[in-house]
């Protein structure tokens, strides 16, 4: 009996050892190992795009500064090619918990749980890139983290972004006068359509495979878009003199499980913060460089002719009250004032 008992127990011993050292390694439970465990540690990101993308390269920043920070032992295992997805799937597997642990993510796909996250990157919610680099250097966004992270369960570790977006024409367009009337496509959310009325253009809504042809055929006179996308629909074609507006400039946000997080080790933990914030800065130096470089590239090829506005300013204090409307609409007035203040 003692001898039957002796084996019972140790084969209980086993499979309590067996079943620690798989919740261990399995990235749903936490992303990797127990805190203290010597196993290595396996998290997992995914990404729309190649290695080639911006975004990708920041988050290899990310997972390289991790490991930089960090002692122990942690790996990183990231798909590509929105193999896992879309960004709207990564983020509800961050909230949940699942697949996904760490990946870039447009604030338009946190609004179900934020109604204040698509102001991060409004029109002219910035006043030049380098007030959107201090914003997002700033604590100006730390209201809506916080909502995010109490709501989706999703941490913003990081401010990626940067693409700048402006108008392509089929005409130039330096001032007031010469934008006035403008028709031109915008997206469908119903901000963009109340700011382009508001600065004296003509806005309607297509859809973005459309664009194209509507320019080409007249339905519309102009676009927006950053230079990337300029460039990858080929927009110059039809639209090939470009406005210099700055009307908005992407916010693209760093985002950590917030389940995946609480499990990891403290000096993990303060690792991942750390690099976050870091590769985020890294990532907005990358894009709205090489956004830059596209424009120039382009114009050298005698593809398009770039034009700067003469009247920015104008076009701030008209859209300021819709901001401030919008603002009131989705409670965060707050938000929008400390953005202000930041010079």
């Amino acid at each position: 009996m003692k001898q039957i008992l002796g084996i019972a127990l140790c084969l209980l011993i086993g499979i309590v050892a067996f079943v620690s050292f798989r919740a261990g390694k399995d990235p749903a439970n936490g992303g990797g190992e127990a805190a203290g465990s010597s196993e290595v540690i396996l998290l997992k990101g995914a990404t729309q795009f190649d290695e080639n993308h911006a975004f990708t390269r920041t988050i290899r920043k990310f997972e390289e500064l991790v490991q930089q920070y960090y002692d122990g032992p942690v790996e990183f295992e990231l798909y590509l090619n929105s193999e896992l997805g879309l960004e709207k799937e990564y983020f509800a597997y961050m909230s949940q918990g699942i697949s996904v642990d760490y990946g870039i993510v447009s604030p338009s796909h946190m609004s179900t749980f934020s109604q204040a996250a698509p102001l991060m990157d409004a029109p002219f919610v910035f006043r030049d890139v380098d007030h959107w680099n201090k914003v997002l250097d700033s604590d100006a966004f730390d209201p809506i983290a916080k909502q995010v992270a109490d709501k989706a369960d999703v941490l913003l570790i990081g401010y990626a972004g940067g693409g700048i977006r402006n108008l392509i024409v089929k005409r130039p367009v330096r001032n007031m006068n010469e934008l006035k009337g403008l028709s031109i496509r915008v997206m469908g959310a119903p901000i963009q359509t109340d700011i382009f009325q508001a600065i004296g253009a003509a806005p309607t809504v297509i859809a973005y495979s459309e664009v194209y042809n509507a320019m080409q055929t007249g339905v519309i006179d102009a676009a927006e878009n950053e230079a990337a996308g300029t460039q990858q629909m080929k927009f110059y074609e039809v639209g090939p003199e470009i406005c210099l507006t700055q009307h908005a400039i992407t916010v693209r946000p760093l985002c950590f499980s917030g389940k995946t997080f609480r499990k990891l080790p403290p000096a993990l933990q303060d690792a991942i913060t750390k690099a976050g914030r870091e590769a985020g800065a890294y990532g907005r130096q990358i894009e709205s460089t090489e956004d830059g470089e596209i424009l120039a590239r382009l114009e050298q090829e005698g593809s398009l002719n770039v034009h700067e506005f003469t009247a920015r300013d104008e076009l701030l204090r008209r859209a300021d009250p819709v901001l401030s409307d919008y603002a009131q609409e989705i409670g965060a007035v707050d938000v929008l004032a400390r953005v202000k203040e930041i010079e």
